[in-house]
């Protein structure tokens, strides 16, 4: 029902196509509230069971389009009533929350941009100022980047406590229980190859960008920010395009990979031959680390100090 922002609803029907939902809209020039009638209406002889209204953003100075939203929700009685609040404006987002609840009625509110913890305030201010709950929140531009709202969580991420059960929650939604098995044994058996990062890589991406996931885990966010580490999400594409410019040998063989070799998979990487060497000897650092594990640490007798010197090496690793 937002027909006044250009190509609003080209881009629902496209949104709609990705998620196999089908979005119900009319010719430019209808007005918003008979496209929601109609659109319930067609919904019901489509035995959906759930209809969504997407009605146009607005300002809540704006009184004629106040009058619109508040006439839609009386026509129709919505079950939710949910307001999307960007979470960058701060104040004027609280402001909003709050004349909206007060001439609209909200039943919870959907907070966007929460990508960075110190938005969270924002948040904690609506939230007391409406005395609405907020339902869930965007931390990015895909549609994955959409969760429900823990207030304790966001309360651990606020605090630099990281927010484990979102990351545990992600990875369960991305990690193949057979395929997770079989990397185990991959690492317990020290057989883990490039072939293998390179899948790890993959699945890493998919939990979504590098810097977040790493906010998630407990300590980590506050680390970097102490010691100004930089995450850059083009540091893993650098070593995602120099795996794949490898051949299947070389992936599993790394230790084939000569002088031109490495030139060639610069080449095809548009990387530099140092920068293929780097990678290749920070892999068999994590190779040599795995037997150490694999193998119970090291010379008889010294089984513990072996692990301990694994533990560190591969700290060591992981920072670079």
């Amino acid at each position: 029902a937002d027909v006044y922002r250009p190509a609003a609803v080209n881009q629902l029907q496209t949104l709609g196509k990705q998620l196999n939902i089908p979005v119900y809209s009319e010719p430019q020039g209808a007005n918003p509230v008979n496209i929601t009638v109609n659109g319930v209406a067609q919904a019901r002889l489509g035995n959906n069971n759930v209809v969504i209204l997407d009605t146009a953003g607005r300002l809540h100075i704006d009184e004629a389009m106040m009058q619109e939203v508040a006439t839609i929700k009386s026509r129709l009685n919505p079950t939710e009533t949910l307001l999307v609040v960007d979470a960058m404006t701060g104040q004027d987002a609280v402001r909003a929350a709050s004349e909206f609840n007060e001439k609209v009625g909200v039943t919870g509110l959907i907070m966007t941009k929460m990508d960075g913890d110190s938005r969270g305030g924002a948040a904690l201010s609506v939230r007391e100022v409406t005395g609405v709950p907020i339902k869930f929140m965007g931390t990015g531009e895909k549609v994955d980047a959409l969760e429900p709202f823990y207030p304790d969580r966001l309360a651990s991420r606020i605090l630099g406590m990281g927010d484990i059960l979102t990351l545990v929650e992600k990875a369960q939604a991305e990690y193949d229980v057979d395929q997770a098995k079989a990397m185990e044994k991959k690492l317990r058996t020290a057989t883990f190859d490039l072939e293998d990062f390179l899948n790890q890589l993959q699945q890493v991406k998919r939990l979504g960008p590098l810097e977040q996931i790493l906010g998630m885990i407990p300590g980590m966010g506050q680390a970097m920010r102490q010691q100004q580490v930089e995450v850059r999400e083009d540091d893993l594409k650098h070593i995602e395009a120099i795996i794949r410019s490898m051949t299947s040998m070389e992936r599993h063989r790394p230790e084939v990979i000569d002088s031109s070799r490495r030139r060639r998979i610069a080449k095809g990487s548009g990387t530099t031959p140092q920068d293929v060497n780097a990678l290749l000897q920070q892999f068999k650092q994590m190779q040599k680390m795995m037997k150490m594990f694999a193998g119970g640490g090291g010379p008889k007798g010294s089984k513990g100090k072996g692990k301990r010197r694994a533990i560190r090496n591969m700290n060591q690793w992981m920072q670079q």
